[in-house]
């Protein structure tokens, strides 16, 4: 891999060895069938005990619940790497440790924390995050799902979300619902929700042209019955899943550095083999016109994201930086995937490349978990003190 600014000098031997035991996973188990798994349009589950080996669910979690206990630079470069070879292969890890585990761990009780994290560090347990709605995806505070106390301290949930990755997959669901009737943030709680819970329904999304390899639903509670246990204590109102999103996105930041870095690398390769007019297409000025400017975004990205990584280690990381580097890593990897894409020319659009396979995943990832635009005005309130959003 093309080191640029030598960022392998700002990471620690830990680091480094996390990172290349994934990468290695990543060339030897993920690219030779993540093309075909794309236009299957399935998820390749039989890499899920394989990527429990390697530590990448909950990475960053303590390891008395099972989980690695590595930093959250070490946590970043697994996300990376799990990207250079898939947007869904990473979707997948993110989903389990940031969104599934981590509202466990930060806002379970102890008995749940037990009960509930070694088997999914250990990838025997699969959970998904039920936050978005179908009308209600960037304001998720209007969400209708509705948890209703009963008599006896028991719950009782209805309503439904949309686009749940592993929705289909898991077996528990983390679904945040309304408490107490109204419309109020405050009342917004987290359980956990069996997935096999009588009245419950994942039901696959069909048509997708993005993330083809991974699982998206559609989750449906129709009074499904909760024992007085299932609700994370700790949790309370919207704040509690926009902390959940805040480690996902961060993931995502180095996430989406991966994809660019997988897309630079192809094309780098493709323009030095691919003869035109008797010459490798990387010897005309437009060609590497274009590759300075995938290797410079890249670097900067990097950067970016190895700040933020040392920033939250230190305890001392904002979600206004967080969202700042999810919307520009993101949106650098999409244009990156688009200009390598033109780079292969007509070899771009097939399935054996991966820049189109990376385009169009990155047009989902552009949008979900907070889309480029809400980025936008969340960095606007930042730095004027202003709220757009009113």
């Amino acid at each position: 891999m093309l080191d640029f600014f030598n960022i392998d000098s700002l990471l620690s031997e830990e680091e480094r060895a996390v990172r290349d035991s994934v990468r290695r996973f990543v060339d030897e188990r993920v690219m030779p069938i993540i093309g075909k798994c794309y236009v299957d349009g399935r998820f390749p589950k039989e890499i899920i005990p394989e990527l429990a080996e390697l530590g990448v669910f909950g990475a960053n979690l303590p390891e008395e619940y099972g989980c690695a206990g590595l930093n959250n630079v070490a946590y970043g470069l697994i996300m990376q790497e799990l990207e250079r070879g898939d947007s869904g292969v990473r979707s997948f890890a993110s989903v389990q440790g940031a969104l599934a585990m981590y509202p466990i761990y930060a806002f379970g009780s102890e008995a749940q924390r037990k009960r509930y994290l070694p088997p999914m560090a250990a990838g025997m347990t699969i959970g998904c995050f039920g936050l978005t709605e179908p009308d209600y995806g960037s304001n998720p505070s209007g969400m209708i799902t509705m948890a209703r106390e009963q008599a006896d301290g028991t719950w009782v949930l209805n309503g439904g979300k949309m686009w749940i990755t592993n929705g289909s997959t898991a077996q528990i669901a983390v679904v945040w619902a309304k408490t107490n009737g109204d419309k109020e943030d405050k009342s917004i709680r987290g359980f956990v929700v069996p997935t096999d819970s009588k009245g419950f329904q994942a039901r696959d999304q069909k048509g997708k042209l993005s993330l083809r390899a991974s699982d998206t639903s559609e989750l449906v509670f129709q009074d499904v019955p909760l024992p007085a246990d299932a609700i994370l204590p700790k949790s309370g109102g919207l704040k509690s899943p926009l902390m959940c999103l805040t480690q996902a996105r961060y993931g995502i930041s180095w996430g989406a550095i991966g994809a660019a870095m997988g897309c630079f690398e192809e094309a780098l390769a493709y323009s030095k083999s691919r003869i035109m007019f008797d010459r490798p297409i990387g010897g005309f000025q437009i060609q590497q016109a274009r590759l300075a400017d995938m290797v410079t975004e890249i670097v900067k990205a990097q950067l970016v994201s190895l700040h933020l990584g040392r920033l939250k280690d230190a305890g001392t990381f904002t979600p206004q930086q967080v969202s700042l580097a999810k919307r520009n890593n993101v949106s650098m990897a999409t244009d990156i995937a688009r200009e390598a894409r033109r780079l292969l020319g007509a070899n771009g659009i097939l399935a054996e490349y991966s820049a189109m396979r990376h385009m169009e995943n990155l047009e989902s990832v552009y949008t979900y978990e907070g889309t480029h635009d809400v980025h936008s005005l969340i960095l606007g309130q930042a730095v004027t003190g202003l709220n757009a959003f009113k």
